[in-house]
């Protein structure tokens, strides 16, 4: 069965951002700042992308969209970066309504006649590396539901908020049931929705949903450019990792602390 990834990377839509901008040109010079784009950055190589890398099901396909006047140095970075993922591809796309674009470019990457899984993915964020072979298992333990439904949402709800910086990583456990991480669709075959027709928090609104409480199964980025918090999003209650904690999301997440700490205290670090 196909599976595939969207990851929105600094795309300047139009619409899909809480935070308001009045013309597109300010939406761009606020998602092209250096410093927003350098804390981008480092979160993608040290935290989205090691959990990607190593999915015990390597069986998927990541679209990174990215919009076509992002300058040419950062999406030379951004190439060198996903080199050591083969299974992401860059789709750059003009602003555009959000949704749109988004629907538009998961049907454009699918193969119509067979059955579909589908999953978000932010760029500070992770989910565990047996996401995938969890996300494929759960829609053949599913089988009499997806004989009967065009779609069917798989949600995982334990995991973890964290933040990062030059002393490590800080998190705390989470139940959110229904969010971005770890959060698939099933999609019958010929049918034209996505996972993007949805709000993530409403989409148990529209179809069966089957939720798990399997354990750490992903880590939501908690830093300055989340755009929840350019509305005053309280900060989370985050502790330092002890020793066992950073095992744990190296074993969990492919998140190596020490390598956030070398990242995070590099010169030009947020």
């Amino acid at each position: 069965m196909q599976v595939i990834g969207l990851c929105r990377f600094s795309y300047p839509a139009l619409g899909g951002f809480q935070v308001g901008h009045d013309t597109i040109e300010e939406r761009m010079a606020y998602l092209y700042n250096d410093a927003r784009l350098e804390e981008r950055f480092r979160l993608f190589e040290t935290v989205a992308l090691p959990c990607l890398k190593a999915q015990t099901d390597p069986d998927f396909e990541l679209i990174v969209v990215i919009g076509d006047t992002l300058p040419q140095r950062h999406l030379d970075r951004l190439r060198d970066i996903l080199a050591a993922l083969p299974q992401a591809r860059i789709r750059s796309e003009p602003p555009r309504q959000h949704r749109e674009v988004m629907k538009e470019i998961l049907n454009s990457a699918r193969n119509r006649h067979l059955p579909c899984l589908q999953f978000r993915f932010d760029d500070d964020d992770a989910v565990a590396v047996d996401f995938v072979e969890r996300l494929r298992a759960a829609s053949d333990d599913c089988f009499a539901l997806t004989q009967q439904h065009r779609t069917i949402a798989f949600d995982w709800n334990r995991g973890l908020i964290a933040e990062y910086g030059p002393n490590g990583i800080a998190a705390t456990e989470v139940f959110r049931p229904f969010d971005v991480a770890a959060l698939g669709m099933y999609v019958r075959p010929r049918c034209p929705l996505t996972i993007m027709n949805y709000a993530h928090n409403k989409i148990n609104r529209f179809m069966p949903t089957v939720s798990f409480d399997t354990k750490h199964m992903f880590v939501r980025g908690h830093n300055a450019s989340n755009d929840s918090r350019q509305k005053g999003e309280r900060p989370a209650d985050v502790t330092p990792l002890t020793p066992e904690g950073e095992t744990m999301f190296r074993t969990r997440f492919a998140i190596d602390a020490d390598a956030v700490r070398q990242m995070f205290t590099r010169e030009g670090a947020p």
